[in-house]
Parts: C-alpha cells; structure tokens; sequence
C-alpha cells in the first residue's frame, strides 16, 4: 500500500515528463538517512549526458545540505574510460571511506527496447468485418503510410544508494528502477530523472528535505 501510494505520488508530480518511475526498493532496516558526504557516479560513454547528470544530482543534493563530488571531476580521466578490476573498486572505495565520504549514489542504463505506437486509435476490437476487403482497406496503412505508427526507445535506468559508513556494513539502502522514454532533450530529460530520484528519496526518507536558507 505504501509503495503504491509512492507510484500515485510520483505520478502526480512527473506524469507529463521523460521519465517514469517503475519499481523501487528501500531496505527495511533503514527508516530515515541523511547522507553527509556523497560520491555520484553515472555510468554511460555519453560524457557530456554524464557531466549533465553528475552535477545536476549533486547541486539538489547540496541544497539538502550533503557535500557532494561527482565522479567525472574526482576520478582521473583514464580511471573513467576503462574497465575496473575488483582491487582497483576495493582501492576506490577505501579511499572515498578515508575521505570522509559515508554515501554513493550510482547511476546506470540496463536496458534499452525499441516501441511502435499506432497513431490510429484502435477502439473497435468488436467489430466484425464479414469481407476480406473490408479488412484489408481498414488497416492496409500499417504497410503503406509511414506515418501511420511512429517508433520511439525506452531507455530503462536504475539508480542504488549505498552506504558506505566506516562504522557500519557496506550495504544498499535504496533501488529505483526508471523508464526514460523517447528522450529528446538532454537537458530536459536529466532534469526530469534528477528530480524523480530526489522526489521518491526525500518521500521515502533517505535525504534531508531542501533547506531554505541555500544558496546554490
């Protein structure tokens, strides 16, 4: 009920934008968390969709009052471009522990599905053809009318918050699993991603609501 009431809340807020949010999970030990120091990584080879997204997740987040780095301006330019061994994450994650950081946020695309949408309603499932070419002339533009369908990419994304605290286990805090769909502007489509995760941790408890008195 608590989720669905999540779904119903985030659908009011972003119903109209790029983004929707289809899944998510909090881990059940956790009720309230407030991150203090955040590392936000976003894995893709689009580095400028990267950046974009590294420092728009960083400047809501600084505005609940986290200190917050991006990977794109921390990590050097050849640990970003290829693939990591086990040691070198184990390495990397002791570092940002020593640093002081409790929290990462990490931000990827696991799938990507190509859609067709009919651009002519289909509302009389009912209805009975009794000739052949009467069914033929109804629905001949499927082959014939390149506008008659229009194809569009969902892009399906997951986001996961992990602690890191020193003091505790390394554990996950919170999954969110989002559908981006037919994105057309980067800007806009990381701006309505960005919003979407803060939007569902702040109603679920895992960031501090956004303080007044700032600044950025």
């Amino acid at each position: 009920m608590k989720y669905t009431a999540l779904l119903f809340l985030v659908f009011l807020c972003y119903g109209c934008t790029t983004t929707q949010l289809v899944d998510t999970w909090k881990n059940p030990d956790i009720d309230t968390y407030a991150p203090t120091k955040v590392f936000v990584v976003g894995l893709t080879k689009n580095i400028v969709a990267r950046q974009k997204f590294e420092n728009k997740l960083k400047q809501e987040l600084q505005m609940r009052g986290a200190e917050v780095y991006t990977s794109i301006a921390v990590l050097e330019s050849s640990f970003r471009t290829y693939r990591l061994t086990e040691e070198e994450l184990n390495t990397l994650e002791s570092n940002l522990i020593a640093d002081g950081y409790d929290t990462i946020i990490f931000s990827k695309v696991i799938g990507v599905e190509d859609k067709i949408a009919y651009t002519k309603n289909f509302d009389v499932y009912d209805e009975t053809f009794v000739r052949f070419k009467e069914d033929y002339l109804r629905y001949q533009d499927i082959f014939y009318n390149p506008d008659y369908y229009e194809e569009y990419t969902i892009y399906h994304a997951e986001t996961s918050m992990y602690c890191i605290c020193p003091t505790k286990d390394k554990e996950l805090l919170w999954k969110g699993y989002i559908d981006i769909v037919d994105p057309q502007n980067i800007d806009k489509t990381v701006n309505d991603y960005v919003k979407l995760i803060i939007a569902t941790l702040e109603q679920q408890q895992l960031v501090n609501p956004m303080t007044l008195n700032s600044d950025i």
